[in-house]
This record gives structure tokens, C-alpha cells and sequence, in this order.
């Protein structure tokens, strides 16, 4: 019989037990009436005899591996307590199965942080090489003799100063993830007027927008004053990665829209551009770390790879998510939401 439980075993034991003695009594020659009675104490003893003795016996072969899944599973929370009414052979396979389920998601998921890690520290690796390289040529390059020539001093200089300039922006913006990422990060809740905000975003880049012919727009309807209460300054940074990416990836003399509409209790910012656009097989990981649609375009433009995926974690502090519609050579719209002001 497969999957026999413990009672089952018992029953079929005293039914035999059972059938021996009434089948002796009979020989005997006893009365009817005791060879019943007798048949039927004798199978409800053995039943319970032989069902306790099973069940201590499993009972204590297992306790152990029992013991200890359960203690894996609840950090030692105390021994179980043994109950005849129960079957300990389906109860621990239960376990068990429950147990390597749980640990087999468990080593999927570390194997899948391994990965983010090697690929992290690969990515940071890989993004601090090319400025600490560039800065070393640059002063042996001058130590070697450039340094008599004062244009190619002042233009080596000059170079290794961006190099720099790039590491310090690639360390700040680790920094600012890590603090992100392990909720240390200090809020300065504040009722402010995001128009206000958004005109101070667009002036400080009005300068690349112009090199560029981007011209840079709120949308008809959406000038009235917007009050939002959330930390102005990390809020003003979303705005500013947001509106710098627009321009980044945009087309020369093209077009960015910044739409504020009213959701109830929130409003929903969003930024849309008539740019390159993005593949679809580029949206799933477009906020994480490092993660760059053009890699070349975008280190060429001193990116550090990491604008997006402080966006994601500097809306979700502010209890928000972000979310991106984008079509290839179409354009894109990044939006996301606000509380609104207390009042």
C-alpha cells in the first residue's frame, strides 16, 4: 500500500490479531459470544498497542530532523508538541517538502544578489577606470615635459580636472543610492508650490536645452500653482535628472513637455519628449544601477549611470513609483506622482 499511514498499519495488525484469536477460540470450542468478545478486546488492545508503539517510534527516529527544520524555519522556536491525533509521517513530509521549497527560493535569490553584486562592483570598476586612467596619462604626460609647453599644460589640466570632476559625481551619486537604499536618509517634509519648482529646474537647464535648440515647455493648462508637500530639494533632483536625460536623448531643435494634472489626492507630473525614444526590451531594467540604453552616447556626456535609478528611490522615500511609456524614434513620457499639500 503507498503513503500507509501509521493507523492504517494498526488497524490491519489487530484486524489479523483479531482473526488468529477468534479463529483459536473457535478450535477451543468456546461460545459464540465469548469468541466475539473476546476477538474484539483482544483487536482494540493491539490496535492501540501496536498504533502507540508506531507512532513513538517514528516519533522518536524523526524528532530530531524534525526538530530541527522546524527550528531553521521559526529561528528556535521551541520544541513541538507531539499529538497522537496527527500523522507524524505526513506532518514531517509536509515539512519537508515546505522546508526545501523555501530553501531552494532562498539560494535562487542569493545567487541572484551574487550576481548583482559581481555585476555592481564590475560596473562601479569599470566606470572608475576610465577617469583615473585619464587623470594619470594627463600628469605623466606633464611630468614628462608637457609641462614646459603652457597651452598643453593649461589643456592637460583642464582634462584631468573633468576626469575628476566625473569620479566625484560617480561617488556622490553611490553615496546618495547607499543612503537611499538603507533608509537613512533624512527627509525635510514641505508644503511647496511645484510651479515655482519647476521654473528654478528649467533654468538651471536652459543652458544645455539652448546648445542643443531644445526648447523646454510646461503644457497649456497645467501653469496653475501646484501644492505638494514632499522634500523640495530630492524632489528638484528628480526634476533635474528627468529634464537632463530629456535633453541628453532628445533630437536637435526638439521638443520637452512637463504636463501636472490633478489626481484626487495627487497629482501626476509627467516629462515628455519627442526624442530617439526607447526599445521596449530597454524598459524593464531602465531604472536600475549603471543601466544605459546608449552606453557610449551616454559616457561621452559625462554620465555617471546612475540618474534613473536615484529617481526610482528618491519617489520611493515619498511612498511613489515612477513609470515610463516609450516608442523608438517616437519619444518618451516619464511620470510619477505627488502628494498633494496638507490644507
Amino acid at each position: 500500500m503507498k503513503n500507509i499511514t501509521p493507523l492504517q498499519v494498526a488497524i490491519l495488525v489487530a484486524l489479523a490479531t483479531a482473526m488468529l484469536v477468534a479463529g483459536s477460540a473457535h478450535a477451543l470450542a468456546l461460545a459464540q459470544s465469548r469468541v466475539i468478545m473476546l476477538s474484539l478486546i483482544t483487536g482494540i488492545s493491539v490496535l492501540a498497542m501496536v498504533y502507540y508503539a508506531i507512532n513513538y517510534f517514528i516519533y522518536r527516529k524523526i524528532k530530531l530532523i524534525y526538530k530541527t527544520i522546524r527550528s531553521t524555519k521559526t529561528l528556535g522556536g521551541g520544541e513541538e508538541v507531539y499529538s497522537m491525533n496527527e500523522d507524524p509521517i505526513g506532518q514531517v513530509y509536509d515539512e519537508v517538502q515546505q522546508w526545501s521549497k523555501e530553501q531552494t527560493s532562498k539560494k535562487e535569490e542569493a545567487d541572484q544578489l551574487e550576481k548583482y553584486r559581481k555585476e555592481f562592483l564590475g560596473n562601479v570598476s569599470h566606470e572608475l577606470k576610465t577617469p583615473i586612467f585619464n587623470i594619470q596619462g594627463y600628469i605623466h604626460t606633464l611630468l614628462d615635459g608637457a609641462m614646459e609647453d603652457p597651452e598643453t599644460n593649461l589643456n592637460f589640466l583642464k582634462k584631468a580636472a573633468r576626469s575628476a570632476d566625473r569620479m566625484e559625481a560617480l561617488v556622490k551619486d553611490l553615496l546618495t543610492i547607499s543612503e537611499l537604499e538603507s533608509g537613512s536618509v533624512k527627509m525635510d517634509w514641505e508644503n511647496f508650490d511645484l510651479q515655482e519648482l519647476l521654473q528654478d529646474v528649467f533654468d538651471s537647464v536652459d543652458h544645455k536645452a539652448r546648445q542643443r535648440g531644445i526648447q523646454i515647455q510646461v503644457k497649456a493648462g497645467c501653469r496653475a500653482p501646484f501644492m505638494v508637500r514632499a522634500d523640495r530639494k530630492k524632489i528638484r533632483q528628480v526634476l533635474v535628472n528627468l529634464l537632463s536625460n530629456s535633453i541628453h536623448y532628445g533630437n536637435d531643435h526638439g521638443l520637452t513637455q512637463v504636463g501636472v494634472y490633478d489626481m484626487d489626492r495627487h497629482f501626476l507630473i509627467e516629462i515628455s519628449d519627442n526624442g530617439l525614444g526607447i526599445e521596449a526590451e530597454h524598459l524593464p531594467r531602465l531604472f536600475e544601477r549603471f543601466y544605459r540604453v546608449d552606453k557610449g552616447r551616454s559616457r561621452s556626456e559625462g554620465g555617471t549611470g546612475l540618474g534613473l535609478a536615484i529617481v526610482k528611490h528618491m519617489l520611493e522615500v515619498h511612498g511613489h513609483t515612477i513609470h515610463v511609456r516609450s516608442s523608438a524614434g517616437v519619444g518618451s513620457t516619464f511620470g510619477f506622482t505627488l502628494d498633494k499639500a496638507n490644507g
